[in-house]
């Protein structure tokens, strides 16, 4: 089944579906936009590091039952920062906001 995900690192988000995938397998279709190898890469759902590579996305509650594609989880992306050997601080830059269409029909 389907899993629909938002990889979301700053001003960046990555729309995605996903099968029966891995934690890693997942940080490669990151590599492959963001060119960040997977070991300098710590995803996160909710707030909780997904650090086992080899977990499943349904072991960590990403089914597609509740990851649909008008309603995608949002697994967020903090990267290695090679100046302090640390990872940096979850931040993702939040989507602007579209005008209710009637606003936009009353214009």
């Amino acid at each position: 089944m389907d899993v629909c995900l938002l990889i979301c690192c700053h001003k960046t988000t990555v729309f995605t579906v996903a099968k029966d995938t891995t934690v890693y397998e997942l940080k490669k279709v990151a590599e492959g936009i963001l060119k960040e190898p997977p070991k300098e890469q710590w995803l996160y759902k909710d707030a909780q590091l997904l650090d086992d590579d080899y977990r499943t996305l349904l072991d960590c509650s990403l089914s597609s039952q509740s990851c649909h594609p008008h309603v995608p989880a949002v697994v967020s992306l903090a990267l290695f920062n090679p100046g302090n050997d640390t990872f940096e601080q979850l931040h993702i830059d939040l989507f602007s906001n579209t005008p209710e269409i009637l606003l936009v029909m009353q214009l």
